[in-house]
């Protein structure tokens, strides 16, 4: 192969490689958004969950008073 072939080969993979690194960068990205937004998810979610259990003790707490009271 002449150096003119092997240099435009290696110009052909170094444009794929930037390529790559390119889309990478951005898949990168996007996993990193979605992260994020999954996190801030579970948060609100697990914020919610301390919510309903506390509504349900102060409800069985309630029932208990009551149950006593008879």
């Amino acid at each position: 192969m002449r150096s003119d072939d092997l240099l435009r080969d290696l110009e052909a993979r170094v444009e794929q490689l930037v390529g790559l690194s390119a889309r990478l960068r951005e898949e990168n990205h996007a996993l990193r958004q979605r992260e994020q937004w999954l996190l801030d998810e579970r948060a609100a979610l697990l914020k919610q969950n301390d919510l309903a259990k506390s509504k349900i003790e102060a409800i069985i707490s309630r029932l208990k008073s009551l149950e006593q009271d008879s």
